[in-house]
């Protein structure tokens, strides 16, 4: 056998137990052959000495918003911005813009919004409009829970009508004269986006074109997408169509699953034995299409559902009324879900019901509880799924709540991504005496608990390495812990969330997740070891793999030229 990739001369990391390190690597029609003995004395096209650079498995960010952040690749991003001055100095630069000024009939699209950057303030919706004048201005706060928007936004949505009614999970905030002050939380954002979207199959592969490029150089060769199709999350109903359109043209640098939010799926009219023989009426997409569906690059996920709200936004369902603090009074404020838990229990038995497994978005320690107890009473009617069952973010659980989800073989996707900019807000916000509950990690994993690397991205910053070192560190911008300090993980640990641990938690550890004969050829190349280094976000990525195919590589740059088998 002639192989199509011979690696050489590398420290291999493989997260296999059976084998955990090895030097050399083969590679043929996409797939790992085999590692060191196996490979001794095999040719191969291209072969490459890798001079001491780390290998490991590709990374799997199993959870983030794909379409989102690479739209806002091409919008205005305030991120940046540090005080209230500074947010409207951006804003008034894209009105004066050219490009601005000759699209006035158009919107005005913000990114990366943070209260957090600017002392808990939010924009003084007079000053936007002072800005903005008529044209429409929709800037998404960093958390994806709420937005701020301008007179014009809110007029065209109806939203100043004196009949307007908030819709059912969100909130048109007002001041206690009762006038808009331009913040729209969770689904009173639907109102606002109702009006911009569906975005085009055009820019939504562009914008996935952008965005997988960006994760390849950061050796991300795995992502799912946590909600596509509709709700508020989604971008347009034919959003999985631009996925298949940027596999079809190469334009996809990563193995996608995606999530259909709950509301894309509908009533399936079958036979009455396709619910399982249960009661409850089938939902999902045509032609039963359900989770698992797809190839290799891309694939279908669990069906997303919003529980609840977010910490940040201080809108997450908990046990206990938030701490009260700065502008804030929380008196009386323990978040809401997205919905009744009946309604919710009826949707989403109707998807389980019909061969989908459920990602239930569950912040608060209440959501928490209810996505539990859900998921339970639907495995106990269904039986188990192929693919697991998951808590997205998780990022309140009382002790006692571990063992369940063990129990049911429930993943978690809690994002050490949110320690540095956010930790020291949710911190305040949730008071001393429960902060050991928030964002655990080592607890999932000694309660037998499945625990997956995600960013949430771009809610928060996607660097994988960084990621890994959040976990290891749990330092917030301040330089504090966060949380329990006993909630740290090894950085053997933080390398397996983002490898095995996602791998498992999306159903693909089969394929995916370690360096294994007859698993995808996919790895990353570091500039060193995240298990040994001073710092794992401080390593750079040298190359990344799809499938044996490079698509993100600086190797030639600082390795000998690839020679063939034959010359070496």
């Amino acid at each position: 056998m002639k192989l199509d990739l011979l690696l050489r001369n590398a420290n291999i990391i493989t997260m296999d137990e059976d084998q955990p390190r090895a030097s050399s690597l083969g590679v043929w029609q996409g797939r790992i052959v085999g590692l060191d003995s196996d490979v001794d004395g095999m040719e191969a096209v291209t072969v490459l000495d890798l001079d001491g650079a780390t290998i490991t498995p590709g990374f799997i960010d199993a959870h983030c918003h794909t379409v989102w952040f690479g739209l806002g690749l091409a919008e205005l991003d305030v991120s940046g911005a540090r005080g209230l001055a500074e947010l409207y100095a951006l804003i008034q630069g894209e009105v004066d813009s050219p490009a601005g000024a000759g699209v006035t009939a158009g919107w005005l699209m913000a990114t990366g919004f943070s209260d957090q950057h600017h002392q808990g303030e939010f924009p003084f919706i007079a000053t936007l409009d002072a800005i903005t004048g008529d044209r429409p201005l929709f800037i998404r706060h960093n958390s994806g829970h709420m937005a701020v928007v301008n007179t014009a936004a809110l007029r065209l949505a109806g939203a100043l009508s004196p009949s307007f009614t908030d819709p059912d999970g969100g909130v048109v905030v007002r001041d206690a004269a009762g006038q808009p002050t331009g913040l729209v939380q969770e689904t009173a954002q639907s109102l606002i986006q109702a009006l911009i979207l569906p975005y085009s199959i055009g820019d939504i592969e562009a914008a996935l074109e952008r965005a997988t490029r960006h994760y390849a150089s950061e050796g991300i060769t795995s992502f799912t997408e946590a909600g596509a199709g509709g709700g508020w999350i989604g971008h347009s109903p034919a959003e999985l169509a631009a996925y298949q359109r940027a596999v079809a043209a190469g334009r996809l640098h990563a193995r996608a699953q995606v999530m259909p939010v709950l509301d894309v799926l509908h009533r399936l009219d079958g036979h009455p034995d396709d619910g399982g023989g249960q009661q409850s009426v089938p939902s999902g997409l045509d032609l039963g299409i359900a989770s698992g569906f797809g190839d290799a690059m891309l694939s279908l996920g669990p069906a997303k559902v919003f529980l609840d709200g977010s910490l940040m936004g201080e809108t997450a369902a908990v046990s206990a009324e938030y701490c009260s603090h700065g502008h804030r009074d929380n008196a009386g404020n323990i978040g809401y879900f997205q919905a009744s838990p009946e309604q919710l229990q009826e949707k989403i038995e109707s998807v389980y019901a019909a061969g989908w497994s459920i990602a239930a978005h569950a912040i608060g320690d209440r959501a928490v509880d209810l996505a539990i107890d859900i998921i339970g009473s639907c495995e106990l009617k269904y039986g188990r799924h192929a693919m697991p069952n998951r808590i997205e973010h998780a990022s309140m659980t009382r002790p006692e709540q571990l063992g369940k989800m063990a129990a049911a073989g429930i993943a978690v996707t809690p994002q050490a991504s949110f320690f540095h900019d956010g930790g020291d807000g949710m911190a305040v916000s949730l008071g001393p005496d429960r902060l050991p509950w928030a964002y655990r990690a080592a607890s999932f994993l000694a309660a037998g608990v499945t625990l997956a690397g995600s960013s949430d991205r771009p809610v928060a910053n996607g660097n994988v390495l960084r990621g890994m070192q959040a976990f290891v560190d749990r330092k917030t911008s301040s330089g504090t812990v966060f949380g329990n300090p006993d909630e740290r993980l090894t950085p053997h640990q933080a390398l397996a969330a983002y490898t095995t641990g996602a791998a498992r938690a999306t159903g693909t550890e089969s394929v995916k997740g370690s360096l294994t004969a007859g698993k995808f050829a996919d790895f990353t190349v570091l500039s060193g070891s995240p298990l040994t280094a001073v710092d794992i976000g401080e390593l750079e990525v040298l190359a990344t793999a799809v499938g044996g195919r490079f698509s993100h590589n600086t190797l030639a740059s600082r390795r000998p030229t690839p020679v063939p088998a034959h010359a070496s």
